[in-house]
C-alpha cells in the first residue's frame, strides 16, 4: 500500500522552500512506497497585511534562522524585495491548475524559486502565467483558470483542511498517513525512519 504524505506550505515560507530538498531526497530513499501532496496554507490570507521585507522582523527573522538555515542545506536564497509579499490564494488555485496538467511538483518548485530566487511577485496573474509558460503548461488554460477562478472552490476546501480540520498553525507541517502531524524543517533520515515506519504499519 501507499503511505499518503501531504505537506502543508505557503509559497512565501522560506522554510516551506527549505524543507523541499530533505523531502525529496528522502522520497527518493523510500521509492514508490510514498505518496506526497502539497497542501496550501495561507500565513497570511486576504485582507490580513502580509509582511515587508524592509521591516525588522523578516530582516530579523531572516538573519538569525533562514540564511543560516540555508547555507546549511546548501541552497541559494534570498530576501524577496517585493514589498508588501504577495498574498498566495491565486498561486495555490494556479497548483490545482497545474495538477490537471499533470506538473503540479514542477509548479510548486516553480513557486518557490520564483519568489526566493528570481524576487518575483507571485501573487500577479501574469507573473503567475509566464511562470507555467516556463514549464511547459499550457499558458491559455492556465491563464483562463486564473482569470474565471475555476479552481477557487476546491482550493478554499484544501485550505479549510489545515485551517479548521486540523487546526495547524505553523508551516511547513508534515501530515503522515492521516494520523502523525510533523511541523518544521524535518531531516532526511527522519522522514525516511517514518515513512518506512508507517509504511510497514499499512502492510501489517
Amino acid at each position: 500500500m501507499t503511505l499518503k504524505v501531504q505537506v502543508f506550505s505557503d509559497y512565501v515560507c522560506p522554510f516551506c522552500f527549505l524543507a523541499e530538498g530533505p523531502l525529496n531526497e528522502a522520497v527518493k530513499r523510500v521509492g514508490d512506497a510514498v505518496e506526497v501532496e502539497w497542501m496550501p496554507f495561507e500565513l497570511r490570507p486576504y485582507p490580513m497585511p502580509t509582511l515587508k521585507p524592509e521591516g525588522d522582523y523578516l530582516k530579523t527573522n531572516w538573519r538569525d534562522s533562514v540564511y543560516p538555515m540555508a547555507e546549511r542545506l546548501g541552497v541559494p536564497i534570498i530576501l524577496p524585495r517585493v514589498s508588501p509579499q504577495p498574498y498566495t490564494r491565486l498561486a495555490f488555485e494556479g497548483a490545482l491548475e497545474a495538477r490537471t496538467q499533470g506538473k503540479v511538483d514542477v509548479y510548486n518548485h516553480r513557486m518557490f524559486t520564483a519568489f526566493f530566487q528570481d524576487e518575483l511577485d507571485i501573487g500577479n496573474a501574469d507573473v503567475l502565467s509566464g511562470c507555467a509558460k516556463e514549464i511547459g503548461l499550457d499558458e491559455k488554460k492556465f491563464r483562463a483558470a486564473l482569470d474565471n477562478r475555476s479552481h477557487s472552490y476546491t482550493c478554499e476546501e484544501q485550505l479549510q483542511i489545515g485551517r479548521d480540520v486540523l487546526a495547524i498553525n505553523s508551516v511547513p507541517t508534515f501530515v503522515i498517513d492521516n494520523r502523525i502531524s510533523l511541523p518544521g524543517i524535518v531531516t532526511t533520515d527522519v522522514l525516511v525512519s517514518l515513512f518506512r515506519e508507517h509504511s510497514t504499519q499499512l502492510s501489517e
